[in-house]
């Protein structure tokens, strides 16, 4: 891919109530990527990254938090409706208490809002996958 280091986009508030939707394609030999949502780079409150093929995990969306530089507990749900080189879109929203994320079959993920934020700025997009719709509303 032309840019190792992923997309950020750090204009775009997103509040809770409001729904992030992310499209992308990932790419045909594509191991992971990951969508991630918080205040920083060094403060995630929402890590998505679903796996194909990577760090021990086949077939895995494996969801988590990163605060004060470790990463938190791995929570693991759902099954694993991604395919190298096929479409995708995911949405994602939240409330003080969790943030719900609809993967593209329709099903759904819970993952704890750890920090309690109500607004989150930060946004980063990575791995092998194009991300080409970024869209709040």
């Amino acid at each position: 891919s032309c840019n190792p280091d992923g997309v950020v986009v750090q204009n775009m508030s997103f509040k809770a109530g409001q729904t992030l939707t992310v499209k992308g394609v990932p790419s045909i030999d594509s191991t992971n990527f990951a969508i991630n949502v918080g205040n920083s780079s060094e403060d995630l409150a929402l890590h998505i990254n679903p796996r194909f093929d990577a760090h021990g995990d086949q077939q895995a969306v494996v969801c988590n938090s990163f605060q004060g530089g470790n990463w938190c507990q791995e929570h693991r749900e759902g099954g694993f409706p991604f395919k190298q080189g096929e479409d995708f879109k995911i949405q994602i929203t939240f409330n003080s208490e969790e943030f719900r994320i609809i993967l593209p079959d329709g099903s759904e993920i819970h993952f704890p809002n750890r920090t309690g934020g109500k607004k989150y700025k930060y946004m980063h997009f990575e791995g092998e996958a194009r991300i080409y719709s970024i869209e709040i509303k």
